[in-house]
């Protein structure tokens, strides 16, 4: 008996509820492809397939990002809404934008962080949404997501992140302050958004990088007393428009495993194992029942200096190990840099949609639940 194929909002929804589908979703959240390796990848496809990337891509990944379009103030060159400005800086073949002005470096009261121009949730069309879900949907249904309730890094941003760690030991009230500043304008812009996509957004990204390559890049108990509450009050938001969220965070992150489950998370995202104690078979051991996974494929060590065949062992193996049961959607774990070859790009797709893990079969799901 044969099976449809499944749309990719119907096959992200499964591993959402711990349940397999036809075969392992696929995205790149938080990710993307830098402009060289991008150059590259067409170059090869073209040459391979006689596809772009474009076409190659799209029936592969299942999640994709929407927003509500802007009709704000314009902007200063280089600034953002935060009044953050950034330039290129160059890293040989490409560039990446780094931040030049933190606008509230210079604070150092709460009444001065009271007085700053903040952006209002208002300078976004939210009914001029429903347009784009539909275009999206129009196509391949698939799962969308809107972006990006990142609370203490767009603070940092604005003061910096030295300024900003400084403050959680020393001068929590301005910490704080800035938060909340924060966390306000969130809470708003996406309590309007998800009201106006009625029901049609499954997925919110949020983040906040908390951890390094070796360990928290904060006391743990000043990020659960300092930044976890924000994002709770977040979370409470986006649950009560039945969506679900998937949070950002890079590096060694183990030990905040227990407080991202109580602050409300659905999904941790990124998966950076080559990141110290970060183990794939002990997270999904103690935490695979209560969290999904997103990510995992490294664009550290494996994608850009790895064999095809090392691309094809990560890809099945975290497919097993996370995707047993259910509630992991693959991915790289970050941006995939220039330098990577698109061999290696093209392996990583190619296994992810082709492996079936136990339980799933080639004509149609299974619906075991992950134990």
């Amino acid at each position: 008996m044969s099976h449809r194929q499944l749309s990719g909002r119907e096959r992200v929804r499964l591993a959402l509820r711990h349940e397999t589908a036809d075969r392992i979703p696929i995205a790149m959240v938080c990710a993307g492809i830098n402009p060289p390796a991008l150059h590259d990848l067409e170059r090869y496809l073209a040459r391979e397939r006689g596809q772009t990337a474009a076409d190659y891509l799209k029936p592969l990944l299942d999640i994709v990002e929407v927003a509500p379009p802007y009709r704000g103030p314009t902007l200063a060159e280089r600034s953002d809404v935060w009044g953050v400005v950034r330039r290129p800086v160059s890293y040989g073949s490409g560039t990446y934008e780094e931040i030049e002005r933190h606008p509230l470096a210079g604070a150092e009261s709460v009444a001065e962080i009271e007085a700053h121009s903040w952006p209002d949730p208002d300078w976004w069309d939210y009914e001029g949404m429903r347009d784009r879900i539909a275009r999206a949907r129009a196509d391949g249904d698939p799962c969308l997501m809107i972006a990006n309730g990142n609370l203490f890094e767009t603070s940092w941003y604005m003061r910096g992140l030295e300024r900003m760690l400084v403050d959680a030991m020393v001068d929590e009230e301005l910490f704080t302050a800035i938060m909340e500043r924060v966390s306000d304008f969130y809470v708003s812009f996406f309590s309007r958004a998800l009201a106006a996509a009625g029901g049609q957004i499954d997925l919110v990204f949020t983040a906040d990088d908390i951890g390094g390559q070796r360990g928290p890049i904060l006391p743990p108990e000043k990020w659960r007393r300092l930044i976890a509450p924000h994002h709770r009050r977040l979370n409470d938001v986006i649950h009560a428009h039945g969506a679900k969220v998937i949070y950002h965070t890079d590096g060694s992150v183990m030990w905040a495993l227990d407080g991202l489950v109580e602050m409300g998370i659905d999904v941790l995202q990124a998966l950076q194992f080559s990141a110290d104690g970060m183990d794939p078979s002990a997270m999904k051991r103690g935490w695979g029942d209560r969290l999904c996974f997103e990510g995992g494929v490294s664009v550290q060590t494996t994608l850009p200096f790895g064999t095809v065949a090392e691309v094809q062992a990560e890809v099945r193996e975290r497919i097993e190990v996370l995707g047993r049961g259910g509630g992991y959607i693959l991915g790289p774990s970050h941006r995939i840099q220039a330098g990577t070859p698109p061999e290696n790009i093209v392996a990583m797709f190619d296994t992810a949609r082709d492996h079936r893990p136990a339980g799933i079969s080639a004509s149609g799901p299974s619906r075991s639940r992950d134990g």
